[in-house]
């Protein structure tokens, strides 16, 4: 491939280039709610923190259709008077014109601040955090999920933008969606002006590409990423819903083809398009789970429960009509639900994860965080068919095709999601057992999906208490536990979920937000972060609820809550 130099970049970007060059460069982070605009136009991002190093992103937009050099720099002040590092990257084709560099021999736990230069047009400038190394006292992240573009505004990637003092953002999928207009959250994206790009579901890698394109040029997703470093792992729409190792039930191979060529295709994008360092060479790209060290405060875990591993997954129009009697019920629990061979992270994945809570025992720390998908907690249905009428149901099935089957299957004493871990209850037991021998105490989980919030304990089958799990509602994305579902009987299929679940001690349905998660060597504290609308710009934040987090025996407990009603406070 041939390289332009800085120099010859100037004429490649032309016009467009000269007109960025003539506007004041302006930090991305204190301009929450602007869209870049000119050569940059997909704004800058930073990932995947290390002790020493960081990954930067940003994307060219060329006026010609050959490679171009791009400069990127960092330094400790927004003046950049004194470069900590620099490089250069080239803007190609073959990556989308995307720029992703590891800015290395940095220092640990330092702000950085970081540019792109192409010729005379140079990028918004970003912000990003390396991770402590050492003695640490606090740690504190935003965690959020499932950011549908056409479900409404990113108000809650703004609200983020602004947050001060944000060690690093921990995304846990469904970054974007894979639908077309005419799919999961068309008809609102119509009434909003937010239509999927492009409009039909994405198959291809240039509909892949594009898609990502959309959502970069996000002025909230822009202020987010431009304000603090991005610890990401994906879901399934990042590829395609309920997807699998082998497929996923939103891929018809008779009309779409292959699911392998598919996927392939969704995973390019993901790496090209996001701040995630590159698989090592040889390693399969499913392969997308790390740990960090977080100082000797925790350590930190992605998990990869999608494409690597899991098995298919139990869909409720296969099974409920199989379960006839007692006697069918119990053998489809004990035989088929919980078979040895339902795998959820596969071997690999388990053995990395034991190694990094070994070492972090060995290290003392008193926490160990787990970055996750799917609820992990133990939730049975609560019998729905006495709740709802036959209109609920028809109404119900426009929307999902399972769901008369699922009323069905409510009735049984059965799991309430068979996507979740629940769905692979032996494979939970051994991620449980991998903790209980690596000595892994104070275990918090944060889980997205479900666009629901969450504050459950981890329970193994024998009785024992493995942790708590705090579940994140979404940016956008509808919850099914909302006022409005089932004919309006959300919120009382959220408070029957509550009164039969044990394990569950919360459980809203309303309001899109985050979490705001800060850990002291002694407690941590998680505050719902909400924001009051997401159809329109504008809108208000506020604390939701807030729950204390201590170790009693050495277990990760709920100890104390905030901002509960009366009735959520006496289930809690």
């Amino acid at each position: 491939m041939t390289r332009l130099t800085r120099r010859a970049a100037i004429g490649v970007l032309g016009a467009s280039a000269a007109a960025c060059a003539r506007t004041p460069v302006r930090s991305a982070f204190d301009a929450a709610g602007e869209k870049a605009t000119g050569v940059f136009a997909h704004g800058v991002a930073s990932g995947d923190p290390a002790h020493d190093s960081v990954v930067l992103w940003s994307r060219l937009t060329p006026a010609a259709q050959g490679p171009v050099a791009v400069r990127w720099e960092v330094a400790e002040t927004e003046a950049f008077t004194r470069l900590s590092a620099s490089g250069e990257v080239t803007a190609a084709p073959e990556r989308d014109f995307t720029l992703k560099a590891v800015a290395a021999g940095l220092k640990p736990g330092r702000r950085y601040f970081y540019r792109f230069r192409a010729g005379d047009a140079v990028s918004p400038i970003g912000r990003t955090r390396t991770v402590p190394d050492g003695r640490l006292d606090q740690a504190r992240f935003a965690v959020l999920s499932c950011s549908n573009y056409p479900f409404g505004y990113f108000n809650v990637y703004d609200r983020v933008a602004r947050e001060e003092g944000i060690d690093a953002v921990i995304h846990l999928g469904d970054y974007i969606y894979e639908y077309g207009t005419d799919g999961y959250g068309g008809e609102t994206g119509k009434a909003l002006g937010r239509d999927h790009e492009p409009p039909t579901e994405i198959l291809t890698l240039a509909d892949y590409r594009r898609r990502h394109a959309q959502y970069k040029a996000d002025p909230s997703t822009q202020a987010m990423h431009a304000a603090h470093a991005l610890i990401a792992i994906w879901d399934d729409h990042e590829t395609a819903n309920n997807s699998w190792k082998g497929g996923s039930d939103n891929h018809d191979p008779s009309t779409e083809g292959s699911w392998e060529d598919r996927k392939r295709a969704a995973l390019q994008a993901y790496f090209e398009w996001m701040p995630v360092r590159e698989p090592a060479p040889g390693a399969a790209r499913e392969a997308l789970f790390r740990a960090w060290s977080w100082g000797d405060l925790l350590t930190l875990v992605g998990l990869e429960t999608r494409l690597m591993a899991r098995s298919a997954q139990i869909e409720y129009n296969d099974i409920t009509p199989t379960l006839t009697d007692a006697e069918a019920v119990r053998k489809f629990r004990d035989e088929t639900l919980w078979g040895a061979d339902r795998e959820m992270l596969g071997e690999a994945q388990l053995n990395h994860v034991a190694k990094a809570m070994r070492r972090s025992a060995e290290r003392g720390e008193p926490w160990r965080l787990i970055a996750n998908q799917i609820i992990m907690a133990k939730v049975t249905a609560p019998n729905l068919a006495p709740h709802v009428t036959e209109q609920d149901i028809l109404d119900l099935e426009k929307e999902w095709d399972q769901a008369r089957a699922f009323i069905q299957f409510s009735a049984l004493g059965l799991p309430t999601n068979l996507d979740a871990w629940d769905g692979y209850p032996a494979a939970r037991e051994r991620l449980y057992d991998a903790l209980r021998k690596a000595n892994a105490e104070g275990v918090i989980v944060v889980t997205g999906d479900t666009h629901t919030w969450w504050a459950n304990n981890l329970v193994a089958r024998d009785g024992v208490h493995i942790g708590v799990e705090l579940g994140v509602n979404s940016v956008t994305s509808p919850s099914p536990y909302r006022k409005s579902f089932l004919g309006g009987k959300g919120a009382e299929y959220a408070l029957l979920t509550n009164q039969e679940n044990k394990d569950v001690r919360y459980i809203s349905g309303e309001d899109h937000g985050f979490i705001d998660l800060t850990l002291t060597r002694e407690e941590a504290k998680a505050r719902f972060i909400a924001v009051d609308t997401i159809e329109a710009p504008s809108y208000n934040a506020f604390e939701k609820a807030a729950f204390t987090i201590a170790k009693s025996n050495g277990a990760a407990q709920f100890v104390d809550v905030d901002g509960l009603s009366l009735e959520e406070r006496a289930l809690f």
